[in-house]
């Protein structure tokens, strides 16, 4: 198990009332935010199955995914399910308010789907394999 603090400013100072700059294929970016309120990314999975996720993050708080493009699936602890994870495939134009511990593939290869993504500003982040978390 790891733990990150994240603690503002947690985001880049952009300009405002102008189009942001975001890079294509990274994991996870940061836009921008609201100094001890709120900030925004893009998340973009560089998996490609749930047999490759090996590590589930949980915030102390919880954070909105709502699908921009492509296929993105989350991969949610849930002590429930068979294998103590399930799986919640994205779709567009439904956000979804995460508080599991989680993470994420793209089934149609690394890169291929794009989710908006809200948190806080300021939080904890707990890393632990899946298995881990379903007991």
């Amino acid at each position: 198990m790891r733990k990150v603090e994240t603690r503002p400013p947690s985001f880049p100072e952009v300009r405002e009332d102008a189009p942001l700059a975001s890079e294509p294929e990274l994991v996870w970016q940061v836009l921008c935010g609201d100094r001890g309120h709120w900030r925004v990314g893009l998340y973009s999975p560089a998996l490609a199955s749930a047999a490759e996720v090996h590590e589930l993050e949980r915030h102390d708080c919880p954070e909105l995914f709502l699908l921009l493009e492509g296929e993105l699936t989350l991969v949610l602890a849930d002590p429930s399910a068979p294998e103590g994870v399930r799986e919640l495939p994205l779709e567009p134009g439904r956000p979804v308010l995460v508080s599991a511990p989680h993470s994420g593939y793209c089934p149609r290869g690394p890169h291929r789907g794009v989710a908006f993504v809200v948190e806080r500003d300021s939080f904890d982040t707990e890393y632990r394999a899946p298995r881990d978390w379903a007991r």
